[in-house]
Parts: C-alpha cells; structure tokens; sequence
C-alpha cells in the first residue's frame, strides 16, 4: 500500500479516498517548520498517544491531510507541498503554534461530524467571537471562491473541525462553538485577525461540476438532461 496526495493505493489497483470526520481528536504543538524544496517540512509533538499509528498513515492537521513520514513516540513529521503551503495558513505556521489533529477515518468508526476530506479550499480571517449564552458565536471573513459553497445550517471544517453554518453571505460567515469544542481545539484560543484553513462541504462542488458541463473536456461530457431549467420546472430551485 502507499499513499499519494490523500489517496491509499493498494496492491491490484483498488483506490480508497483518505476521509476525516472533522470531530478533532486533540491537539499538538509544532516543534519545527523548516523550509523543504518550495514547500514545508513540520514535526508535530501531539497531545495524544500515536503508538498505533505508522509511518505513512494520513493525519489532518488544522484540516490539512498530511502524511506521516517519520513517527517516533508523540511525535511525527509531515511534508507541506507547495500546493498546500499556497492554500493553507502554513505559509504563516511558526514554532510553538498549536495545531488540531485528526487521524484518518476508518470504515468501522462512527461519522460524528461530516465527511472531510482534508483538501483545504483556502483561508478565511477570524472577525469576531462573541458570547452568546452557553457558546460563543465567531464570525469568519472569506473570499467568495469559498462563501459559494455555503449555506446556512450546512457544514464546514474550519481548521479541521466539524462546524454548522449559523448564516452566510458573499464575504462573511459565522459558527457557534460549545465550551467543550473551544476547550479541546484552537478555536478556543484563536482571536480576531488570527487566519484559519477552511474545507468547505464537498457535495456543493459536485452539484455545481454536474451543472456546469463546459468546466468538463468534452468527450467526457453526456447530455443527461439535467440542467437548471429542468430542475426549475422540477420543483428544484
């Protein structure tokens, strides 16, 4: 088996998508950034035991799937590619900074949050963080390559962790976190103008390829019939 850019390849050619939940299993804290041919190289010191996990497996860090290639103890070490570095806030990542980890989905484990898939879509700016009861509402500033894909009471994976939309709009969106999620992820120690990784929900960008037919080279596409005035006259939109 090896592992390719967040896709395990197994032996006779079988292909399995690496999968996160966003329910975040704990935290760490970068030991080392260095520079690595255009990209990165981090060493992770998690929070948690890593005794069953190999080198090679994938682990999400603020969101972003990474693989292990070096595990000694707590610790492991990560390539950024440069891709990632230019869609992530690890172009900013220093010693000492706090990180949230997950390690990839297994088919036995329940879905606790949402399907994840730890390609960051970009980033967004920390606004505010209000009080609101028992939670505290944040709002985020994003770019509207990223705002499209959401909707209210849909989900998101901000640094890694499974969120609900409370509202949108072009520019701005904003979650509420519960004490226990602001006690066991960086959320809860971020601030206004701090930059997060965000993942939106996978299914819009299929709806909108489906719909979209040009954005496909030609030979692959099929007239199935499907298109906005056939899902206007169906009730749809």
């Amino acid at each position: 088996m090896t592992i390719h850019n967040g896709v395990t390849i197994h032996a006779g050619g079988f292909f399995q998508e690496i999968m996160f939940t966003g329910i975040i299993e704990g935290m760490g804290t970068l030991m080392a950034v260095r520079a690595s041919e255009g990209g990165s190289r981090l060493t992770v010191a998690a929070d948690f035991d890593l005794t069953r996990s190999r080198t090679g497996d994938s682990i999400a860090v603020n969101g972003a799937c990474l693989t292990a290639v070096e595990i000694s103890g707590k610790r492991f070490t990560a390539d950024v590619s440069p891709e990632t570095l230019d869609k992530t806030a690890f172009k900013n990542a220093k010693t000492g900074d706090r990180v949230n980890l997950e390690r990839a989905l297994r088919l036995s484990d329940r879905i606790d949050g949402h399907l994840v898939s730890g390609h960051i879509d970009g980033t967004g700016v920390i606004e505010s963080k209000q009080a609101a009861g028992n939670a505290v509402v944040v709002s985020f500033r994003v770019s509207e390559d990223i705002s499209r894909y959401m909707i209210p009471k849909g989900s998101v994976a901000i640094d890694g962790i499974s969120l609900t939309i409370n509202r949108c709009s072009a520019r701005h969106f904003e979650v509420s976190i519960i004490p226990h999620t602001a006690s066991l992820t960086t959320l809860g120690i971020k601030n206004a103008g701090d930059r997060v990784n965000i993942e939106t929900d996978m299914i819009g960008k299929y709806v909108e390829r489906f719909l979209m037919p040009h954005h496909t080279p030609k030979e692959n596409v099929t007239d199935s019939g499907i298109n906005m005035t056939f899902l206007a006259q169906s009730g749809f939109l």
